[in-house]
């Protein structure tokens, strides 16, 4: 494992804690060698998960749409800032070029990612791990109603438990480091059109 794709929030937050969470992460990443693969964003807790692994030394590898670049949101003081024509561009290279996948708190942007790429776990198209950082709670709720959709009958546990849920990072990046992800059935190749 070289490389951590980490989804959150082009915003801060309420609070500090999000920003805090973004800097411990920051340091478990860089004390363990892994470089940060993220979406290349100089703003909100993107920013300030990119700007501390810099600070510490590691490398950060940044993805941004060109229509965002256009909006100057893009950070331009990284190892590497790729741009791309497409969001769908971005969310497939930023898969393809990283061995692990983390939420810290996010909105829609941060939700749909997460997602996205536990059901390509469940698909079958990779067998990377893929885990959340429930930050004070922040994603409380979401657990809960996995729960519930599993008790409901309408996703397997198998799958539920493709998502791995801690509140600190250099706990979850060890579990990452010591469990590979299970090997699920392959629907469909990736490349397919469904």
């Amino acid at each position: 494992m070289k490389k951590i794709c980490v989804y959150c929030g082009s915003s801060s937050g309420k609070g500090d804690a999000y920003l805090v969470a973004a800097d411990k992460l920051a340091d478990a990443l860089v004390s363990r060698g892994l470089e940060l693969v993220y979406g290349g964003a100089s703003i909100g807790i993107m920013g300030a998960l990119a700007s501390a692994v810099m600070e510490r030394g590691g490398s950060v590898i940044g993805i941004m749409p060109q229509a965002l670049m256009r909006r100057e949101i893009g950070n331009d003081h990284l190892t590497e800032l790729q741009v791309v024509d497409s969001m769908h561009e971005r969310k497939a290279a930023m898969a393809d070029q990283s061995d692990g996948f983390i939420a810290l708190p996010g909105g829609m942007g941060t939700f749909e990612e997460l997602f996205e790429i536990l059901t390509w776990a469940q698909l079958g198209f990779h067998n990377k791990p893929v885990g959340l950082l429930n930050i004070d709670g922040y994603y409380d709720h979401l657990i809960q109603f996995l729960d519930h959709a599993v008790e409901q009958g309408l996703l397997r546990q198998q799958h539920r438990d493709l998502l791995r849920v801690q509140q600190d990072p250099g706990t979850l990046l060890d579990n990452f480091l010591s469990e590979p992800a299970p090997l699920l059935d392959i629907w469909i190749e990736r490349t397919s059109q469904l």
